[in-house]
């Protein structure tokens, strides 16, 4: 899985941007005017319009960030059961080396 890099943009920033899209102005100018490429502003408003409900072809950012917890949270669980798999499988080995009591106490 690749790593996420940190938002380079802030919420608000990109909440604007897609206000002037929805406004009338085309991606292609917001881009040029505040250094963004197309395909970001694209982006953008796709993921709003899916937040808002409007699409139904993608994941909320709500549903993207439940995936992601429970993605880290599989993955925390697998490297326990791991470990508990190896110290259970070093236990069973340690137990079947120490000699068996005698009954003559």
């Amino acid at each position: 899985m690749a790593k996420k890099h940190p938002r380079a943009y802030p919420l608000e920033f990109r909440a604007k941007i897609v206000e002037l899209a929805r406004a009338g102005r085309r991606p292609e100018d917001l881009a040029a005017e505040f250094e963004l490429s197309n395909q970001t502003i694209r982006n953008w408003i796709r993921q709003a319009d899916l937040d808002a409900g409007k699409r139904t072809d993608g994941l909320t950012s709500e549903e993207r960030t439940e995936l992601f917890m429970l993605r880290k949270k599989v993955k925390q669980l697998t490297i326990e059961r791991e470990i508990l798999s190896k110290a259970a499988a070093w236990f069973a080995r340690e137990t079947e080396t120490l000699p068996k009591r005698s009954s003559d106490s």
